[in-house]
């Protein structure tokens, strides 16, 4: 945006291109700006080949979202951005945790579960997102941002570790030295199942200081009102009680452990202490959102061939629950009883809470031959969770087996993560062609430092059992800690990362060329964890462990220009994700089997031919391209016998499939969207992994060769239609209407009764009518027309549900949903 002054052509590109709401701006040439007056597809420019081009001159797959088109459409979460791109999927989990776990899924590759989701995972996810120039997923309100460039299939050479599947781009809006400018915007909604409304607000300002130097700043407020009731929550000795980091793990005492207060306890019916059970409370819209984010950057262009960029970016969630919902059945009345819609059968509230933060430098010098440029970045990302495990300690009998059968069972793990990083990137791309050559040549640096920790308690249980059993005071005899705090987890990683990476592109023709690529790769990794079970003191474990790897990953691409509007290319492209250790004990009452004290790094290499180009003289534009992916020795995040959260390599699998993406006007009023992907995603080895150390064969299947890949739809289908008309008084008027399809996928890898379970198919529909004025625009949109559930991953009943023969009369299990039909009107004024 370069002025307060909009002109007819100006605002006619806009609008055009404004409402593509979902599916309708999601192709990979959708991302452009449009001309109303001439029905044509304007060139859009990205930056994923580190050099600016034209996305159809980019050989290979790749979509591109321009920020205006995510800020016109209100489209403010990377789940809903995401899961229309074809081929990627995405686990929905809502705002919950959401920065912890990344449910991104680009062309099937995913051995992971469904049911993944409260515990920071021990494998780095398997789609690389970065912040501009720094690796982080943080998974940031989308807001002020220039474009998001989507990257299908390994991107090893330039992106490094973690681009095994793909890599998403953020980059984000620089300040503009020329004018002054901003903007504000609400959006006012009510979303299905709430009693309540949500209020989003977002101001941006845009300040020129001098003629080379700028300040831009940008600061919103997500206050949503939940949805989900949460109908049988245990009523606490004080209900006021219990927010995020209730059960302070820090106060561990690895000699006798830390018992919260009796605050926390579930008091008894009538007080009877020894066999009185829970009294119960329903809570309504308990999954509330309230999210304060912001960006301020300076740029200051020193010289016309230096500038620096100085950002620093943060973003602060409170979620009060889950956007989950319980399917099953609960015996809370004493009779079994079903779930309504948008209910939650949790016994406790289950809130969590993270703090993110970015600081960067990014210094360009124009060096004649090529540009120098030097990213340098610190990042701080924490955050904490309370969850009801009852369910699952009572589907493993473990109240009864372990616990001596209370009578008002409660299990509570308070999780933690955080995670610190110090990155560097140089490098060299050079300006103009010389010798047919174009190259690009970096060297970067990374030093992360990631911490885990889960401490479980069971308030109330040393109560109980005092009340109990005359003989409970002779446990200490036998070595037992007087403790409610029966799990304590602290795992503390260190990764450095170093790497020289370059390609080089040479073009025999104008319409024939052929890119190399490489990059060099040396790390190292230590892992120190604490294991310990603080009722029995003496069961405490330390285990550490260090690795270190080294190689070279490869590209290699051709394309050719067939006709001045189609070009053909093949890819061949490796992609990394780096190993570690799980530093589990060896010996002692918690030993492990070796075998799982260290997982290798899993490579995936791509093989992919497409065609991309322009039809009807440029009022259509279309990708189609066919991949085959090699995945070897594929990373299941999982646990041992003893519950060290821990990675296991499978032998191989392969995802193969079809990405088709069209685009277009039919006349200068109506434009269009479809995406179309097929993916077939499987094993092609029987997965093992380690077994407990008392049983005689030192590997158990996990899952067979020909098993599906879990979390991937074979089909998807995306589709919009959009139509401007333009009023007597130069206002122009825009419906749109778009779709969103997936078939049915599955919950888990490998045949388990606890885990595994079929999800639906399903459609989500998406309806909007937007007045605009050159000042301002006012939106009146449904989402989620027809209240589908859209359910992406689950946790089933057989793994968390009810055991009325545990005492435990809630449920545990639930489905994560898509976010219900949503109805709203958004303003935003310009200045």
């Amino acid at each position: 945006m370069k002025t307060t002054t909009f002109n007819k052509t100006m605002i006619s590109s806009a609008v055009s291109a404004a409402l593509l709401m979902s599916a309708s701006t999601f192709a990979a040439e959708s991302q452009q700006q449009v001309d109303a007056e001439k029905g044509k597809l304007e060139r859009i420019e990205v930056t994923a080949n580190r050099r600016s081009q034209s996305i159809q001159e980019v050989p290979y797959n790749i979509s591109a979202v321009s920020g205006a088109e995510l800020e016109d459409a209100g489209i403010v979460d990377s789940s809903e951005l995401m899961r229309n791109v074809a081929g990627i999927t995405v686990v929905d989990r809502g705002y919950r945790n959401s920065g912890a776990v990344s449910g991104i899924i680009i062309r099937g590759i995913n051995v992971d579960g469904g049911a993944n989701g409260d515990v920071a995972l021990s494998a780095v996810p398997t789609v690389a997102s970065y912040i501009n120039d720094t690796p982080m997923y943080a998974n940031f309100i989308l807001k002020d941002i220039e474009m998001v460039e989507v990257l299908r299939g390994p991107q090893g050479s330039l992106y490094g570790s973690g681009s095994l599947a793909g890599t998403v781009r953020y980059r984000m809006n620089r300040p503009d030295t020329d004018f002054f400018y901003g903007s504000a915007s609400a959006n006012f909604s009510q979303t299905e199942g709430s009693e309540g409304f949500n209020l989003n607000t977002d101001v941006m300002v845009n300040v020129p200081i001098t003629d080379n130097f700028a300040v831009r700043a940008n600061l919103g407020k997500i206050d949503n009102d939940g949805i989900v009731d949460y109908t049988n929550v245990y009523n606490l000795a004080d209900n006021n009680r219990g927010p995020v980091g209730a059960f302070p793990s820090e106060n561990f005492d690895p000699n006798g452990g830390f018992a919260p207060s009796a605050g926390y306890n579930p008091p008894a019916i009538d007080g009877d202490v020894a066999t009185g059970g829970n009294t119960f409370r329903s809570v309504e819209d308990v999954d509330t959102v309230d999210i304060t984010y912001g960006r301020v950057s300076a740029f200051w262009q020193a010289t016309d061939e230096l500038s620096f960029l100085l950002s620093h970016q943060f973003q602060e969630d409170e979620i009060g629950g889950r956007r989950q919902v319980t399917r099953g059945t609960n015996w809370v009345d004493g009779t079994e009883q079903g779930y309504d819609d948008y209910e939650n059968g949790a016994v406790i509230l289950e809130p969590s809470e993270r703090d993110v933060s970015l600081t960067a430098l990014e210094v360009e010098w124009n060096l004649g031959f090529a540009t120098l440029t030097s990213s340098s970045s610190s990042y701080t990302h924490k955050g904490s969770s309370i969850s009801d495990n009852t369910g699952f300690y009572a589907k493993n009998s473990w109240f009864s087996d372990l616990y001596y059968g209370t009578p008002r069972p409660l299990a509570v793990p308070d999780r933690g993560y955080k995670e610190e990083a110090f990155v560097q990137e140089v490098r060299l791309v050079s300006n103009e062609r010389r010798a047919n050559i174009d190259w690009v040549v970096g060297a970067y640096y990374m030093d992360q430092d990631t911490l885990s920790t889960q401490d479980s308690y069971m308030p109330g249980y040393q109560e109980w059992a005092f009340s109990a059993f005359d003989w409970w005071p002779t446990m200490q005899d036998f070595g037992m800690a007087y403790t409610d705090n029966d799990f304590h987890y602290v795992r503390n990683q260190n990764f450095k990362d170093k790497a020289l990476f370059g390609e080089l592109t040479y073009h025999f023709s104008d319409k024939f060329r052929a890119t190399v690529g490489m990059r060099y790769f040396d790390n190292e990794f230590t892992n120190d964890t604490v294991l310990a079970l603080p009722i029995w003191p003496n069961l405490t474990e330390e285990p550490y462990f260090e690795t270190s790897e080294d190689d070279v990953l490869f590209k290699g691409n051709i394309s050719y220009n067939l006709t001045d509007d189609t070009m053909l290319y093949t890819t061949y492209a490796e992609g990394y994700r780096r190993g570690g250790a799980n530093a589990v004990p060896l010996s002692g009452d918690l030993a492990e089997r070796p075998e799982w004290q260290q997982y290798k790094a899993d490579m995936a290499t791509n093989y992919e031919f497409g065609v991309k180009g322009y039809l009807g003289n440029g009022a259509h534009s279309y990708t189609a391209s066919a991949f085959l992916i090699d995945w070897d020795d594929p990373q299941l995040n999982t646990a041992t016998t003893w519950g060290f959260f821990s990675v296991a390599n499978g032998e191989s699998a392969q995802t193969s499939g079809l990405e088709l993406e069209l685009q277009g006007y039919l006349n200068d009023n109506i434009h269009y969207t479809l995406g179309y992907a097929y993916v077939q995603a499987e094993l092609t080895a029987d997965l093992y992994v380690p077994s407990s150390i008392a049983a005689e064969n030192p590997l158990s299947l996990q899952a067979k060769d020909g098993d599906k890949l879990p979390s991937t739809p074979e089909n998807t289908l995306s589709a919009s239609i959009d139509y401007t008309h333009t009023l007597d008084n130069g206002m122009y008027w825009i419906t749109l209407l778009s779709a969103y399809y997936q078939s049915d996928s599955l919950n888990y890898l490998g045949e388990s009764e606890k885990l595994q379970a079929d999800i639906d198919g399903f459609s989500i529909w998406n309806l909007s009518s937007r007045l605009n004025h050159e000042d301002w625009d006012v939106t009146l949109y449904v989402s989620n027309l027809f209240k589908e559930d859209g359910v992406t991953g689950t946790i089933p009943e057989g793994y968390m549900g009810t055991e009325p023969s545990q005492n435990f009369l809630g449920n545990s299990s639930k489905d994560y949903i898509s976010r219900p039909r949503t109805i709203g009107i958004n303003a935003l004024y310009r200045f």
